[in-house]
């Protein structure tokens, strides 16, 4: 076997571990409830993939994390009696979303450093599924928001402490302590790369 199809096949095998690991965490995050909504614990692999494998791999394992909270979130089916459309594609286009500009910034940034295009990738993952999911619900479920800020100055307020500020911070900041663990991998896959190329050369 040549050197690009063993190079494709360990791809595709770390592509289908990473998948499993964003089931997993997608399913037990189902049941740690932060606010109104649940924790998300995959974003980490989901970086991982896009740096390791390419952005991609990092849009496969956001729809993945998307097409789980579908299925398993119990915020979820409130959304989908407003508006079924609009939840579908929200929640898969912000988990697509997240993680392919996750593996963009990371392959813009790679030959600069590797240290600061995985710190970049695992800020710009958070904001993105934070972002989109904002502005998802400003665009289609702002009347049925407006029922429930009930205690808070307005919609805005509720929407930013209330349904995702502490959820927000959280994701962000296990990406931001988990960075350095992602760099090494990367390292180790590349070292790993390289010496397993010279043996064969």
């Amino acid at each position: 076997m040549n050197r690009g199809k063993t190079f494709d096949v360990q791809k595709l095998v770390l592509l289908a571990l990473l998948t499993s690991v964003v089931v997993v965490l997608q399913l037990l995050a189902s049941f740690i409830p932060v606010g109104p909504f649940r924790l998300t614990l995959v974003l980490m692999p989901i970086v991982i993939g896009s740096a390791l494998i390419g952005k991609a791999a990092g849009a496969w394992l956001g729809f993945v994390f998307g097409f789980i909270v579908l299925i398993s979130s119990p915020d979820v089916p409130i959304f989908l009696q407003f508006n079924a459309f609009a939840t579908v594609f929200v929640i898969l286009f912000r988990g697509v979303s997240a993680g392919f500009l996750a593996g963009l910034v990371y392959e813009l940034l790679e030959k600069k450093s590797k240290t600061v295009a995985v710190v970049s990738a695992a800020i710009i993952c958070p904001i993105v599924n934070t972002g989109l999911f904002i502005l998802g619900l400003y665009v289609f479920f702002l009347p049925l928001i407006s029922e429930w800020y009930a205690g808070f100055a307005n919609v805005t307020a509720f929407i930013f402490i209330g349904m995702i500020g502490s959820n927000f911070l959280i994701e962000f900041a296990i990406n931001l302590v988990l960075s350095p663990a992602i760099v090494r991998l990367v390292q180790y896959r590349r070292e790993f790369r390289s010496v397993e190329v010279a043996n064969n050369g």
